[in-house]
């Protein structure tokens, strides 16, 4: 195929480098998601650990309220490294000269 530029095995290899890059990448996202006007707020990094959270007293004797507060923010967290991953990963392929709206 003279079409493609290189061999397969080097755009394999530059495949691989670009998937490693973009894990690196999302392990350095750092999000904070909250709830309750901020009264539970979570930390969590690109591949949706939870690394911190930090609770107002106010709402600790309220368990039920406080749960679903954790809950909440934990998702809102969730949705944002979702858009943070999208984010890189259309950075990154953006590079290739795909068509847009391919991801």
């Amino acid at each position: 195929m003279r079409g493609l530029p290189g061999n397969m095995q080097s755009m394999m290899r530059q495949a691989q480098q670009m998937q490693e890059k973009l894990q690196q990448e999302i392990g350095q996202i750092k999000v904070e998601g909250s709830a309750g006007g901020g009264m539970v707020t979570v930390q969590m990094d690109g591949h949706k650990n939870l690394l911190a959270v930090k609770i107002d007293p106010e709402v600790a004797g309220d368990v039920e309220m406080l749960q679903d507060m954790v809950v909440a923010a934990a998702n809102d967290a969730s949705k944002k490294v979702d858009e943070g991953v999208q984010e890189k990963t259309r950075g990154m392929l953006g590079g290739l000269g795909l068509p847009p709206g391919m991801f």
